[in-house]
């Protein structure tokens, strides 16, 4: 999500002296990560001024091209300021020459003087061409770097908000450049940031400052042309909704829309900036609104609808020619937009091309729909068809915004494009959210903070939940933009965010000790051989490091990894301590091949790591005799936790660009892979759950667990980390504990031999309650399914109404085969029936009905 911060102070009065990077660091921290900060414009320099074009002469030239020679108007001043002759023919102003023909005299035009520099280093001089001194350039929105239009210059209006356009002020304070533009990385949970409401709610609420939700309520004041929210609406535009996958649809006609009405300068800015392309007024309005409210949109020309809109399934094998003109077949689970005529769109993905708005369109239909968020997923993903609205589907959309967000749509297509609104059509419902109650100090104790009963109110009534206390028991309702909260540890991981990620502690689990020296050495070499195997490249580094890595590594002071083994005569000052993680000697190695131009790297290491404990110094014994046992125990009790680890980093590409396949770049599932292939190679299955431990990134960090107990973690780095580690962004690391995988490793066992007779395939489908994992279901079926289930594989997870209120369907497909046989179909379903029975047994599942 990409955020203009003029457009973010325009919607939030943040604190005076608030700065582009405070909101960076305030997202940062308690939302979402900031990946960086853009600067629209930043390159320009110099007198880039407002002309107003006096004349223009065309002219035909040899090279079959035809020029304007013109006399732009830059003040008084700044005319006196140009070539010498700035007066031909009766007219005064700066002479220039210019290709573009998308303007006329009288005009107001953007003009660069010489002196002043343009994006990439382009410098603006006084030069001879086409027979003139051009004195200056008059500049396209490509040229100024706030846009992507090259096919002609850009031309101003008169007067911006109401001030009168005067040749030779600032161009760039009436194009509102240069502007601080935050690329915000959104993490699927958090679907209401994918909007500027969202993000101005989430800074709002932590910065403070005052913000009106224009959304909020059940419609827009600000236009009275708009209508009221009511649950259901008969208006002139019939809608009947077939499919329970939408549950609210909105249709308001406009009539005498202008389809050739230039979309106004600051929406083109701010659609650019936010990473859309301008296309014509009635897409730009709807886009425009989709990026500030969070509810996708669609416009279609009300004289191509036949007949009723019907939102329904596909039908087997019916077509639709989408807008990006191709002709697509329909899945029967493909929920589409349709009239009398057939499919005229794809719901929440992309509309069709017979209702397609041109510039003969004056009657338009806006659509505003709520639709289910995994029907809309499932849609793009089999089409491959990607949009900004699927996206925002996928994540979870509000409801109640649906026409709030038409009537906002509405208002500006009236006042820029001079359409009157109709009576609107609002068919369904929109549920009622899921009531939760928590004990107060459930914060508290989950979070290991101090956290009082009325800050904890505090937090959840400025995100916008409704609070109810009963004495220490909170009732909780969540706003209709809040999906995500659902369970009690919704609401506590809220109270974190909005306290502050930094201020969670991080606490590095316990580590075992190696097991017997045989079996350790062999170990580590198979564990080794499979890591290179895997691709990774060895590599060995001093085990010394500073209070500069440890930093680096955002590790907080408590942190275990904090505990460290002062060297009493250093190689380096500033490496003066044993390290006790692996991650610095990996980030200087990998910082030593990106210099040279080395960038994609998969380099691992192992080795002992140095945890300093609080017991006393180790006593000094004399030389003169052998120390005693005692002495000797009290000597390997002063001595720091040594444990041997694994780490791992990667950046650039896992695979380059070939003749045979484009590249792969890294990413988290490539830092477990190493950990998977260390526990493959001592016999052991790798269990993944999400956690929250820096360096790493707090949404893409897995706890690694081997036997019940967590050894290590891995995901991709915290974007601070990768910043002041001088690392790519988005490059990925795990770190685990060696001796504790090999200690949890099996003593032995037998291999069994592999089989000749052929798999027997089954699938089932199991629903269970939400919060029992997947990797429970799966144990329990390998439990049940006895010697002939080879391998099972989790392939998909659904939750809806289908199966119920808190409740989802995991499908496994199992393999089963016989070492002396090949299984009839009844040996197959009975050793299905006893995986599932076991599953039944102990996760309480139910097979789903098909």
């Amino acid at each position: 999500m990409r955020v203009p911060m003029n457009w973010l102070r325009e919607l939030i009065a943040l604190p005076e002296g608030t700065t582009t990077a405070d909101v960076a660091r305030t997202l940062t921290e308690h939302t979402a990560a900031v990946e960086r900060i853009e600067r629209a414009g930043g390159e320009v320099s110099g007198p880039v001024v407002v002309g107003q074009v006096l004349s223009m002469v065309p002219e035909s030239h040899k090279n079959g091209k035809t020029i304007n020679w013109c006399r732009v108007d830059v003040g008084p001043a700044l005319n006196a300021q140009g070539h010498p002759k700035n007066v031909e023919d009766g007219v005064e102003g700066r002479g220039i020459v210019c290709g573009a023909h998308n303007f006329h005299v009288g005009d107001f035009v953007v003009v660069s003087l010489p002196g002043s520099v343009l994006p990439g280093g382009f410098e603006i001089s006084a030069r001879r061409t086409y027979g003139h001194m051009s004195d200056g350039m008059i500049c396209a929105v490509d040229e100024l770097g706030i846009g992507e239009d090259h096919t002609g210059i850009l031309v101003l209006p008169s007067s911006v908000d109401g001030h009168a356009l005067v040749p030779g002020e600032d161009a760039r304070t009436i194009l509102d450049i240069p502007e601080d533009v935050l690329e915000v990385d959104v993490t699927p949970d958090i679907g209401y940031c994918m909007s500027m409401r969202g993000i101005a709610r989430e800074v709002s609420g932590v910065l403070g400052g005052a913000f009106s939700d224009i959304y909020g309520g059940v419609g827009t004041a600000s236009s009275e042309d708009c209508v009221e929210d009511p649950v259901a609406v008969e208006g002139p535009v019939p809608v009947r909704l077939d499919s329970e996958a939408c549950s609210r649809f909105v249709a308001l006609p406009l009539e005498g829309f202008d389809a050739t009405a230039p979309t106004p300068r600051f929406i083109q800015d701010r659609l650019f900036r936010a990473g859309m392309r301008p296309i014509s007024l009635a897409i730009d309005v709807t886009n425009y609104v989709m990026l500030e409210s969070g509810q996708p949109l669609h416009a279609y020309d009300a004289d191509k609808v036949t007949g009723s809109i019907v939102v329904r399934k596909a039908g087997q094998g019916e077509k639709l020619r989408t807008l990006d003109d191709v002709e697509r077949t329909l899945d029967p689970d493909d929920l589409v937009i349709a009239d009398d005529s057939g499919a005229i769109g794809l719901a929440g993905v992309m509309g069709g091309a017979t209702t397609e708005m041109s510039t003969e369109s004056s009657s338009i239909i806006l659509e505003g729909a709520h639709f289910d968020a995994m029907t809309v997923a499932r849609t793009y993903r089999r089409h491959k068809l990607g949009s900004e609205a699927s996206r925002r589907f996928e994540r979870g959309v509000d409801p109640a915004a649906t026409l709030p967000a038409v009537n906002r749509a509405a208002e500006l297509l009236v006042r820029y494009g001079g359409a009157t609104v109709g009576a609107a059509t609002a068919v369904g419902t929109i549920a009622a959210m899921p009531r939760q109650s928590i004990n107060a100090d459930l914060p508290s104790r989950v979070l290991g903070q101090n956290i009082g009963k009325d800050e904890v109110i505090d937090i959840l009534t400025r995100s916008g939940v409704t609070v109810t206390a009963m004495g220490d028991s909170l009732s909780l309702v969540p706003p209709t933009w809040r999906p995500d909260l659902v369970d009690p540890f919704d609401y506590v991981e809220e109270v974190a965010r909005k306290r502050g990620f930094d201020a969670v502690e991080s606490v590095l689990p316990r580590t075992a000790g190696g097991g017997g020296l045989t079996k350790a050495q062999q170990a580590r070499r198979r564990v080794t051989a499979a890591v290179a195997g895997a691709g990774f490249v060895e590599v060995i580094s001093l085990p010394f490091m500073g209070d500069a890595d440890l930093d680096h590594l955002g590790l907080e002071a408590e942190d275990p990894r904090r505990a460290t083994v002062k060297l009493a005569n250093p190689l380096d000052d500033t490496h003066p301590y044993l390290r006790t993680t692996l991650l610095p000697g990996l980030i200087e190695a990998a910082g030593r091949n990106l210099s040279r131009s080395q960038d994609d790297l998969a380099i691992f290491e192992t080795g002992t790591v140095f945890r300093a404990t609080l017991k006393a110094a180790a006593p000094r014994p004399a030389v003169d005799h052998r120390p005693s046992d005692a002495e000797l125990a009290e000597i390997a009790a002063a001595l720091p936790a040594q444990p041997r680890m694994l780490a791992g980093l990667l950046t650039g590409h896992w695979l380059p660009d070939r003749w045979d396949g484009a590249a792969v770049k890294v990413n988290w599932t490539h830092a477990v892979l190493l950990a998977e292939e260390a526990c493959h190679a001592v016999g052991l299955e790798l269990q993944r759950r999400a956690a929250a431990l820096m360096p790493w990134h707090p949404g893409r960090c897995a706890e690694l667990v081997v036997a019940g107990q967590v050894i290590g973690h891995a995901g991709e780095l915290h974007p601070t980390v990768c910043r002041k580690a001088g690392l790519p962004a988005r490059s990925c690391a795990v770190e685990l504990d060696l001796d504790a995988l090999i200690a949890a490793a099996p003593g032995g066992g037998t291999i069994r031999g592999l089989s000749i007779f052929p798999v027997a395939k089954e699938d089932v489908a199991l629903v269970v309650d939400e919060e029992v994992s997947a990797a429970q279901v799966r144990e329990a079926l390998v439990a049940g399914g006895g010697e002939l289930l080879e391998s099972v594989e989790l392939f998909d997870v659904y939750a809806g109404e289908q199966v119920g209120e808190h409740r989802k369907s995991l499908a496994f497909s199992l393999r089963l085969r016989a070492a002396d046989r090949t299984l009839t179909d009844a040996e197959a379903a009975e050793a299905r029936d006893a995986a599932v029975a076991r599953a039944e047994q102990v996760c309480g599942a139910q097979l789903r009905a098909q």
